[in-house]
């Protein structure tokens, strides 16, 4: 028999990387996405090509595929027929797929369906767990119960970079060659799945942090600092010599304390570094610095890939000030076209720069590390 995956989000990462992985697992895989073009198009043409975009240049056709609208009644009915479910939507949209994953859940409580593991692949420590949280609130007792014994919420991490890609085909998307898939083994209900690329673990909130204070980190204080100095793309941000030097300073004193932190290898880490930054210079993915800095209140957050290195640096006496000024270059964006760094600017105007790093990020205003971002952030008008 065919056995079924869900990929929730049909967007690049989505089509680029995980749903791409489960095809070539032999998974009958469905798209679910609001987005009903796209969703038309996978029922046209029930495939698309993967660019490879690097010194590599090649195509990974895939084939098989087919989509439907996740807010539509069709999608219960999938999810009682699913062995796996993945999202690639971004954090804030799981807690409005959690409601269309519990209508399904209730079905297959119902039905006594068999196991099932829900996946979701996002740049968010426990994004896995979260959506649990979210999808239990609209269960009943019996569909909890159901799913306390038949369902997995593995979390995982996730890591390819995906930017825009235009194509003759709408559904064909570019990538880098390099991707690593982490997932957390205990997690898994009813056994693991065989899925090449998917690599397991049960030290994952280890490898969850290494990538998002590293590459995350890097990417954005990268689009950041380009940002601010009119440079439009990420490996042309690189080059320039002021700006790589505050980003690798940033992942270096985030990597000492994720070494100190995890009991990571210190060359192992360094090599990890250097390897991401040369995934940076890659010029063949063209990444502009307003994708990779969007939703800049996100990525300022307590927890995330700015404010978060920088808080457990300092939790363990470690050196932040290159992180701090990565910051301070997040508090500059200013695009009228992203909803968050608009929301971002008129927090500073209201206010005032002291208050909204406090509300940004979490350093409070009688915080020495407030002040340095605020000197930064003066420093960084020039």
């Amino acid at each position: 028999m065919t056995k079924k995956a869900i990929q929730f989000g049909a967007g690049n990462i989505g089509r680029g990387f995980i749903g791409a992985l489960l095809v070539e697992a032999g998974y009958e895989l469905v798209f679910a996405d609001v987005n009903e073009t796209m969703i038309n198009e996978l029922n046209e043409k029930h495939g698309y090509t993967i660019h490879i975009l690097d010194l590599d240049k090649r195509e990974i056709p895939v084939n098989g595929v087919s989509g439907v609208l996740s807010n539509s009644p069709e999608m219960s009915k999938h999810i009682a027929e699913a062995e796996i479910i993945t999202t690639a939507v971004g954090p804030n949209v799981l807690k409005f797929i959690a409601v269309n994953i519990a209508a399904g859940l209730e079905e297959r409580a119902k039905s006594g369906s068999g196991f099932l593991n829900i996946i979701a692949c996002e740049n968010m420590v426990g994004a896995s767990s979260h959506l649990k949280e979210q999808v239990y609130t609209h269960l009943s007792d019996e569909a909890k119960a159901y799913a306390d014994e038949h369902v997995g919420f593995p979390n995982c991490s996730v890591d390819r970079i995906v930017p825009p890609f235009k194509g003759d085909n709408l559904l064909d998307v570019g990538v880098e060659s390099f991707f690593e898939w982490i997932v957390e083994e205990p997690a898994f209900k009813g056994g693991v799945p065989t899925i090449e690329g998917m690599k397991l673990t049960d030290t994952l909130v280890a490898y969850v942090q290494r990538k998002l204070y590293t590459l995350n980190t890097g990417h954005a204080i990268t689009a950041y600092l380009g940002y601010l100095k009119g440079l439009p793309t990420v490996d042309k941000a690189i080059e320039d010599e002021s700006v790589r030097t505050i980003v690798r300073g940033a992942m270096e004193e985030s990597g000492a304390a994720l070494v100190k932190e995890h009991g990571f290898d210190a060359s192992e880490h360094a090599k990890y570094i250097d390897k991401i930054e040369k995934r940076f210079r890659n010029p063949y993915l063209n990444d502009d610095v307003s994708r990779v800095g969007r939703e800049p209140l996100r990525k300022l957050g307590p927890n995330d890939r700015l404010s978060g290195p920088a808080r457990m640096a300092l939790s363990l006496d470690l050196p932040i000030d290159n992180l701090l000024t990565g910051i301070a270059a997040a508090l500059h964006y200013n695009n009228p076209e992203d909803k968050q760094s608009v929301e971002l600017q008129a927090s500073i105007e209201e206010k005032g720069l002291e208050g909204a790093i406090a509300d940004a990020t979490g350093f409070t205003e009688d915080s020495g590390e407030n002040a340095k971002i605020a000197d930064s952030y003066e420093s960084l008008k020039n």
